[in-house]
């Protein structure tokens, strides 16, 4: 019998992701944080304070529930980003892995207070990588809050 041949290439459909999802940095250890979705944003942004340079490395605190995580990672660089107000900073850069879900890459994220944007964390288009189709309707879709059963009391014999 002879076999079909055919030019079709499977297609796989993308993630579908909420416009904001809990996220957590595993090599800073500081837990699980809320990060917004920002496909007008090019780059990704992490609450920090205290950002000092130290040789090759910075050194900053991430505030999370009230209690600041003193973080340590590799200076990438320094990038110039300018907010939706039109102020211009620049910024430190590092790079850490973030885990959205199930799912974890690496990305580079920038050192800025963001104590008056609502949300600890941004995520733009360079950080998402083409890896997630964006659902502006919905929230934590990959990052579901998970609620921890009670226990079932014993009974008396």
């Amino acid at each position: 019998m002879p076999r079909l041949r055919t030019n079709a290439k499977l297609v796989v459909p993308p993630l579908v992701i909420g416009w904001r999802e809990r996220v957590t940095l595993p090599l800073l250890g500081v837990g699980t944080i809320v990060a917004k979705i920002d496909t007008g944003a090019k780059s990704a942004a992490l609450h920090a304070t205290d950002i000092t340079q130290t040789g090759s490395h910075v050194e900053f605190v991430v505030p999370v529930n009230g209690r600041n995580h003193a973080c340590r990672l590799p200076l990438k660089g320094r990038r110039r980003v300018k907010s939706s107000s039109g102020h211009s900073q620049q910024r430190a850069v590092v790079e850490t892995e973030v885990k959205i879900g199930p799912h974890r890459f690496v990305i580079d994220v920038t050192l800025t207070d963001r104590t008056d944007m609502g949300v600890p964390m941004l995520l733009g288009r360079a950080s998402l990588g083409g890896r997630f189709l964006v659902n502006a309707a919905r929230s934590y879709v990959l990052s579901p809050v998970t609620h921890k059963k009670a226990k079932k009391p014993k009974k008396k014999k």
